[in-house]
């Protein structure tokens, strides 16, 4: 009988033991946006596992994440989820250098905290969805890995960059800046790193663009098909290096020559990085969208009125190249002044000094044929801020002394250039450059490098990143892939963060007749879309790519770009396709520009301008000439007064307009 009864007993027991276990691993959670479009679920089954629909539509199945660390991980089978809070969030961020003064923060979030040290927070926005990992553990702690997933629902289109331009032979050392790859997920090679940000076409109309946020002291994600099935991916990450070398041989940077085992040695008590999904099926509305912002750390600059974005006059990509001058051009302290006194009569803020001022392993070594304080003390007559170029290695050396003595000596900022890297150490050392830098109230434009993923939220002193193919490959290549490349980039790339396309090309070109120069370069596309860039690319710190000489021949249209802002209070997406076209309106303070792109197509575009105040405007225009399809400088300027409503607009192929609307009184 007792031997029945103990049965009964320890029957009872597995039972509700096993009970529970099922219970536990069949818990679901739900969370949806404000307006109810974009979901998440969430589900326990001995890991954890995310999908996400929008108004029904699956965007991804139940996708597992989780978290390695060395002798500990992060999966619920083994701390299952002990509470769960809820929040809705509507406040407001003012915005430093950004494409608006104010963005609207609206989400709703989900925590899960896991029994132990962890939790894991959901946010779901009207215009995407996110998640991020957050341990509460004493010390340095070391991260394994990171197990990110994204298994679509089929096997659907994307538009990916690849890390094809590999530097010194070290797959994860590259320089972000490849064309859009359209291809499905079953088709990418195995063994291809590709990287953020990335599109998904879910359908004809529902996109989905992959993105991180808030990327601090640990590595970026890069992107692999993942073997689980044909339409799944996962992310990537760049293990942390293990002995790095420098040299002529290793191009002109640091290389990784090994790598550890781990991604990350990082404090056991933080918020790890946020991976984004930006959802739309609108295409216009990705033109607009502020995740990346919403997402990151607040501003770590307390009074940023030092920050002064603007327009820089650049010598690099027009090789120095001015003519009609008694002097021989080059890179020396005449040419210099020539770019000085040339912005300062275009009201342009900056000169750059790139590439040959000093020797590129060390800023102590100068060139002999520039008289650096000569050039800043001509610029500061002139009202016009130098900005230094440099390598990563090179400023580096010793951070905080060249940082303090250069701006003593009136420089306003860097570029630092080839960092070429996305690993800890590399993210580590951009937010150190900035943090440094924004002591010595230095501005900093980051090239070689990944796209932005919320650093510029963190230190608004970082005014504009590279991470983008731009038009320096103009120089080496008249690669047609030019105009439709640069109508996805607004789509893709730019929602990111601030983008250096460095446009401003005036010797345009169309499909035909364009050929590689290095100094005599040359944009594809017609003079228009050029100067529409300058409106639709997100660029705080701004170049005019060409030579002083040739805007000098082109006054109307140089007076035109060098007056757009570089930052503005409001942003209207008015209008675009994917790949196609693109329209954007930007307001600051009472004046609108309103810029389009498209891409080889030759179309009319209606361009909407009923959400204008009413009122009468008066409207500058520059659009294509009748005669572009032939000379791609053609174009006719216009001044005429609007009032809003409606107006049509022919394009060329590779063609755009750029319009300011200044209100009447």
């Amino acid at each position: 009988m007792k031997r029945i009864l103990f049965r009964a007993v320890l029957s009872t027991f597995f039972l509700l033991t096993l009970t529970g276990v099922q219970a536990q691993k069949q818990k679901t959670w739900q969370l949806s946006s404000p307006d109810k479009g974009n979901q998440i679920q969430v589900v326990f089954d001995g890991g954890i596992k995310w999908s996400v629909t929008h108004d029904g539509v699956r965007i991804l199945k139940p996708s597992p994440l989780s978290l390695e660390g060395q002798g500990w991980d992060i999966y619920p089978g083994t701390a299952p989820v002990v509470k769960v809070k809820y929040r809705s969030v509507t406040d407001t961020i003012r915005t430093v250098a950004y494409k608006k003064s104010i963005v609207v923060n609206q989400f709703n979030e989900m925590e899960l905290f896991c029994k132990g040290d962890h939790s894991i927070i959901f946010r779901a926005y009207d215009n995407g969805v996110a998640y991020r990992f957050v341990t509460r553990k004493p010390g340095e702690q070391v991260v394994m890995q990171e197990n990110v997933s994204f298994n679509f629902d089929g096997d659907k289109t994307m538009f990916i960059p690849f890390t094809s331009d590999i530097r010194q032979g070290e797959r994860y050392s590259c320089a972000f800046e490849e064309f859009y790859t359209r291809l499905p997920v079953s088709a990418i090679p195995s063994d291809t790193l590709g990287y953020l940000p990335m599109m998904v076409v879910v359908n004809d109309s529902l996109k989905a663009v992959l993105l991180e946020a808030d990327v601090q002291d640990y590595p970026a994600m890069f992107i692999q098909k993942d073997g689980t099935g044909p339409d799944a991916l996962k992310g990537v990450f760049a293990p942390y290096p293990a002995r790095e070398e420098a040299g002529a041989k290793y191009w002109i940077n640091y290389a990784v020559t090994a790598r550890e085992k781990y991604i990350s040695k990082t404090s056991g008590t933080r918020s790890f990085p946020w991976r984004v999904i930006a959802i739309s099926d609108r295409d216009a509305e990705l033109l607009n969208n502020d995740l990346v912002q919403q997402l990151s750390e607040p501003s770590k600059i307390t009074d940023p009125t030092w920050i002064i974005p603007g327009k820089v006059a650049w010598d690099w990509w027009n090789d120095w190249n001015i003519t009609g001058v008694d002097f021989k051009a080059g890179i020396n302290t005449e040419t210099y002044k020539h770019y000085i006194d040339f912005a300062s009569k275009n009201g342009l803020e900056y000169v750059i000094l790139d590439e040959g001022w000093s020797d590129d392993w060390d800023l102590t070594k100068r060139n002999a044929s520039i008289d650096l304080q000569a050039i800043i003390a001509h610029a500061k007559s002139k009202n016009v801020g130098i900005i230094l170029w440099s390598t990563w290695y090179a400023i580096t050396r010793d951070l905080e002394k060249y940082c303090a003595e250069f701006a003593a000596m009136g420089v306003k900022g860097f570029k630092v250039d080839f960092i070429d890297r996305n690993d800890q150490k590399a993210i580590r050392s951009c937010y150190e450059i900035a943090s440094v830098a924004a002591s010595n109230k230095l501005m900093l434009d980051f090239h070689g490098m990944f796209a932005p993923q919320g650093l510029q939220r963190t230190w608004p002193n970082v005014v504009n990143f590279e991470g983008v193919r731009g038009m320096e490959y103009m120089k080496w290549s008249a690669d047609d892939r030019v105009p439709e490349h640069a109508v996805r980039l607004p789509f893709l790339r730019m929602m990111a963060g601030p983008m250096d396309y460095t446009p401003g090309a005036f010797r345009n070109r169309t499909r035909k007749n364009a050929v590689p120069s290095n100094s005599l370069p040359q944009s594809l596309g017609t003079r228009c879309n050029q100067m529409a860039m300058y409106i639709v690319y997100e660029a705080p710190l701004q170049m005019l790519s060409d030579n002083p000489t040739i805007y000098s021949k082109e006054q109307a249209c140089t007076d035109f770009i060098a007056a757009v802002p570089t930052f503005f209070d409001e942003t209207n997406a008015l209008d675009g396709k994917f790949g196609e076209y693109v329209v954007m309106a930007r307001r600051k303070g009472q004046d609108w520009y309103v810029g389009a792109l498209g891409n080889w197509t030759e179309r009319d575009l209606v361009l909407d301008l009923s959400f204008l105040p009413s009122g009468k405007y008066q409207a500058l225009i520059f659009r294509d000439g009748i005669n572009a399809t032939r000379d791609a400088t053609d174009f006719i300027r216009e001044e005429r007064t609007i009032t809003p409503g409606k107006y049509t607009f022919h394009l060329a192929p590779g063609g755009g307009f750029a319009i300011k609307l200044t209100p009447l009184n």
